[in-house]
């Protein structure tokens, strides 16, 4: 029965994909029957409401249009999608909120989302929303009362006093400062972003409550915007133990908050530093923070064809990361996101580069997240909104449900869409496809922990994964020439059997391992 249903699941994805079946008439559809359910991969997927897909011709993507992209994400073998913000806003990314417990209207409604959760959850793939926690927007009810010193929403927010220096700079690179007239207000990312005051404890229970809100519309978690900079205000407070324990204090509550109504929600933070020793903290109050330091040593590895001591490297973050809590390791590790240049384009459109850099993403530990577009090759520099343009569905840009609230860089012509790319069985969604799949069939790649291969070259990148008494070894040809390496090495693992390849030509021959150039392989 399982393994029925198994293949009934992998069946469903090759349909999606465009691979011919001759099972294909035998197939249940989705008004005859729930979607099966492979093993998870534990793969996220960071969706752009307003770019995904438009159900209503307004030109604007909307929550009914991921509803209705769910059989993609599903044969792409995602296990979650993490939806930028959702609220009511006056800009077009929505990181600053008027109305908590609201959908933004040209994305649709509450009970839009409650049937996207639900959806997806038969689809077995979990949803997190963006919460913009750390500060509201100034158009925001609560901003526009505390401006009156009267009101008694004037201390969610921080106001300058006679001898603030006005021209302090933020933890976030600009002035901390905002004004209002003759007052002025902390807000360290932009003046229509106030940052709320988490010593005021209206504030955080209001938090708490509007996070128990989604839980209860169907939201599996968060993704923490701005995790850091709960306390982490100033300049001075950078690296400062007195700031990172007040984050981590808050953080805690939050969590305590949340468990009430569920005890798994999952927690994602952006803590945005440059060493897994400033990212470990966090890992006590959430279940992972995005890797930045490794999406740069990842991209540097692809674009150089040079490991960059990538292996020794996560050796010690992983331990970083363990000696917190002694757990399995929870990362979450990606390549780039909304507010970085796409990958692609950091790679300078090279495709090798682009596989490379995916194969060593999806073959780590944690809970990888991909950015919307990316497994099509999406090419994206600033400004920001050139980061966050259409996904691209079909050929043409007129086709139903195309967005067009942005216009589409002319780079990113007929062939980086989805239409183009599942009819070429060489694409880069194909191979997106399969390594994500091979965490699902593996688990081992899915659960298992790490350790360097002491063998690699300086143009192979190798790790060997293992959960239980199963023992994998990753292999990654970063360069455009043949590479061997050794396996008949003392005291490892004797790795005999090519059980995953992304090309043909891997060979064992004598002990040793041959590679073709970019090329990935796993064994047993």
């Amino acid at each position: 029965m399982i393994r029925r249903h198994f293949a009934t699941a992998i069946l469903a994805g090759l349909l999606a994909l465009g691979i011919p079946s001759v099972q294909a008439a035998t197939a249940p559809t989705a008004a005859t029957a729930a979607p099966t359910q492979a093993a998870p991969s534990g793969v996220w997927y960071e969706i752009f409401v307003r770019s995904w897909y438009d159900t209503n011709g307004d030109g604007i993507g909307d929550l009914d249009g991921v509803t209705a992209k769910l059989d993609y994400l599903q044969s792409l073998g995602v296990s979650g999608i993490w939806l930028m913000p959702i609220n009511p806003s006056p800009s077009y990314h929505g990181y600053d909120v008027t109305d908590y417990q609201a959908v933004n209207p040209q994305y649709g409604t509450l009970a839009d989302f409650r049937r996207l959760a639900d959806e997806a959850h038969r689809r077995g793939i979990r949803v997190i929303i963006d919460m913009v926690i750390n500060h509201t927007s100034d158009r925001s009810p609560w901003f526009k009362a505390a401006l009156d010193p009267k009101s008694p929403y004037r201390d969610w927010y921080t106001w300058a006093g006679k001898y603030t220096d006005l021209d302090s700079p933020s933890a976030a690179g600009d002035r901390a400062w905002q004004a209002a007239g003759k007052q002025h207000y902390l807000g360290i990312f932009a003046s229509s972003m106030p940052d709320l005051n988490y010593d005021n404890p209206a504030v955080r229970a209001e938090m708490i409550k509007v996070g128990r809100f989604w839980l209860k519309q169907g939201a599996d978690g968060f993704r923490l915007d701005a995790a850091r900079h709960i306390y982490e205000n100033f300049r001075w407070d950078v690296d400062d133990p007195a700031a990172l324990a007040k984050n981590l204090d808050w953080w805690n509550a939050y969590r305590r908050g949340l468990d009430a109504v569920n005890p798994h929600a999952y927690l994602v933070g952006e803590v945005t530093q440059p060493a897994a020793t400033d990212l470990a903290p966090y890992l006590k109050p959430l279940d992972a923070v995005f890797d930045f330091p490794l999406a740069a040593q990842l991209i540097e590895a692809a674009k150089s064809e040079r490991n960059q001591g990538l292996g020794p490297t996560l050796d010690r973050t992983y331990a970083a990361y363990q000696a917190v809590g002694g757990r399995p390791i929870k990362d979450a590790p990606f390549l780039s996101n909304h507010d970085q240049e796409r990958v692609m384009s950091q790679l300078d459109g090279n495709p090798q580069h682009m596989r490379m850099a995916a194969a060593m993403l999806l073959t780590l530990p944690g809970e990888p997240y991909v950015y919307y577009g990316e497994e099509l090759g999406t090419l994206g520099r600033k400004p920001d909104p050139a980061l966050r343009e259409p996904m691209r569905w079909a050929r043409s840009t007129k086709a139903k449900g195309e967005t067009t609230w942005e216009a589409t860089d002319p780079a990113n012509g007929a062939a980086v869409s989805v239409e183009a790319e599942q009819a070429d069985p060489h694409s880069l969604l194909h191979l997106y496809t399969r390594l994500i799949h091979w965490r699902s069939e593996v688990p081992a790649l899915r659960d298992g922990g790490f350790r360097a291969y002491p063998e690699a070259s300086d143009q192979l990148a190798a790790w060997e994964r293992t959960a239980g008494r199963d023992t994998v070894l990753v292999v990654h040809n970063l360069s455009g020439t043949a590479q061997t390496m050794a396996l008949d090495v003392p005291g490892e693992p004797r790795f005999t059997h090519v059980l995953k390849q992304t090309g043909p030509g891997v060979a064992i021959h004598g002990g040793a391992l041959s590679v073709p150039a970019y090329t990935s392989v796993v064994l047993q």
